[in-house]
């Protein structure tokens, strides 16, 4: 198979397994969406949508948000683990929202990564799944599965996002980062992973894995 075959397969592959793709962490807006994404580092998207909404009771826009203390913040949070960092993150971001952005995210990519706690990754998050604009936001089951499926060396996450948008049309991108994500979680997980049960692996992986 050549690389655009391959490409091919797994794009034909994961359009037949997850036509839908509903974002997996709850929120009713880019800010919501935006405090999901930032509370979900190495964290379960299952677990912050526990405690998301008892923390969007008290505060679901930033105003209300900058109205909590940070320790006040920190005790909702607490579950979903690095609650002293992402709970000045929050404090932090929502302040700058409100004096910087009339209270709205910004729907720039500098702009969101230059918020407090707010990574590349976060910002791709916010602005394919908020805003829809093409992003390829990389998280550990896209990085996984990129170098399984021999579509990436592995070296580091920018590395990945780089080859991904080299191989998949952008038209796909927003869509695909979260149907590789069911699929990792699904069929290709880090741990107790069968390559019988691994579709896509079976065909494409790398020879190394393979074995």
């Amino acid at each position: 198979m050549t690389k655009a075959e391959k490409v091919q397969f797994v794009i034909d592959t994961l359009e037949e397994l997850y036509p839908e793709t509903p974002i997996p962490l709850d929120h009713k807006d880019p800010y919501t969406l935006l405090i999901a994404v930032l509370m979900s580092a190495q964290s379960t998207d299952a677990r912050v949508n526990t405690i998301t909404p008892l923390l969007f009771e008290k505060a679901d826009n930033p105003y209300d948000m900058v109205k909590l203390t940070v320790d006040e913040i920190r005790e909702i949070i607490k579950p979903v683990g690095l609650s002293p960092m992402k709970s000045k993150g929050i404090h932090g971001l929502s302040k700058i929202l409100i004096e910087k952005h009339n209270g709205k995210v910004p729907i720039d990519m500098e702009a969101l990564e230059e918020l407090p706690a707010v990574g590349h990754k976060t910002a791709s998050v916010v602005m394919s799944q908020a805003f829809n604009i093409p992003a390829f936001p990389v998280d550990t089951h896209i990085h996984r599965l990129m170098y399984r499926w021999n579509l990436s060396n592995g070296k580091n996450v920018t590395q990945t996002e780089k080859d991904a948008k080299r191989l998949f049309p952008k038209e796909l991108w927003n869509k695909l980062h979260l149907q590789i994500i069911y699929y990792g979680r699904e069929y290709s997980p880090a741990r107790g992973w069968r390559l019988e049960n691994d579709i896509i692996t079976k065909i494409v992986g790398r020879k190394s894995i393979l074995k």
